[in-house]
């Protein structure tokens, strides 16, 4: 997958720019999604069938079914998508969670936040649980709590860090069970980095977790919103990087063998390093 060309060719980037809003079928206007071809120039991807005079605007569970359409046409993707993909270590100590996949699961019977209706707020306020039942003891972490990624990173937040400018939190809470979804739907075409090892096979897609700060001021803004041009310089940056064959470098961060257990369960952003 580390070249523009050949049996590990990439036929298209994506860049997603999360959003936690409202409930899993909202439209939302920070929800944005950007995709290209391997050195191309980025195009927003917008919501197929939208009746006149309703917004073109992205629902988290209209851009997942997306994904899986492309991923079940045989494309083959590089998505880097904003928020947190996994928890720190102390997380999974703290809950007896051994593997990624457990802790997916675990998370969405916690936090379902892709069942209708359902959003971050109405979760942490406890408005959900008057009316379905409640797993008998809450998944929950403090904003002190950090994935060793963050700690090599001089302004990515916890993803416990809620209600601050710049946080992942809420995105992240309202993300992961659509990662779930992907992996259950998608199966062995999709690989999630770097839980399904740091290599990628040739004939996968792959999903990542990115950190648009990282080069949002590379290109410049014209007349794209911030949320726009997240999305857009994600999708250009990974599309550069496939043609120039630099893909593998990012694959391999410069992390010890120990480092590399725990980043194995709590994710990597793809970029530092």
């Amino acid at each position: 997958m580390s070249d523009a060309a050949g049996p590990h060719a990439v036929d298209l980037c994506v860049g997603i720019d999360y959003s936690g809003a409202d409930t899993p079928q909202t439209p939302l206007s920070g929800l944005r999604a950007y995709a290209c071809t391997p050195g191309g120039e980025p195009a927003a991807l917008t919501p197929e069938g939208v009746p006149p005079g309703r917004s073109a605007h992205w629902t988290r569970e209209g851009l997942a079914h997306r994904l899986l359409q492309y991923l079940s046409g045989g494309s083959r993707l590089l998505v880097g998508i904003d928020h947190g993909f996994s928890f720190p270590e102390s997380y999974f100590e703290r809950y007896q969670l051994e593997t990624w996949d457990q802790f997916l699961g675990d998370f969405s019977e916690h936090w379902p936040t892709h069942l209708p209706g359902c959003t971050v707020e109405s979760l942490r306020d406890g408005r959900w649980w008057k009316t379905h039942p409640q797993p008998p003891r809450a998944r929950i972490g403090d904003s002190s709590e950090w994935r060793l990624c963050e700690r090599w990173s001089s302004s990515a937040k916890s993803v416990f860090h809620f209600d601050a400018q710049g946080s992942v939190a809420k995105s992240t809470h309202a993300g992961l069970p659509w990662l779930r979804f992907l992996r259950q739907q998608a199966g062995p075409a999709l690989h999630l980095w770097p839980f399904d090892g740091w290599e990628i096979p040739p004939q996968a897609s792959m999903i990542c977790e990115v950190y648009p700060s990282i080069f949002r001021n590379r290109y410049p803004r014209q007349e794209r919103s911030p949320d726009q041009q997240d999305a857009y310089a994600v999708a250009r940056w990974l599309g550069e990087i496939c043609q120039r064959g630099a893909l593998e470098r990012y694959l391999s961060p410069p992390l010890s063998v120990a480092e590399r257990q725990v980043a194995g369960r709590e994710g990597w952003i793809l970029g530092i390093g």
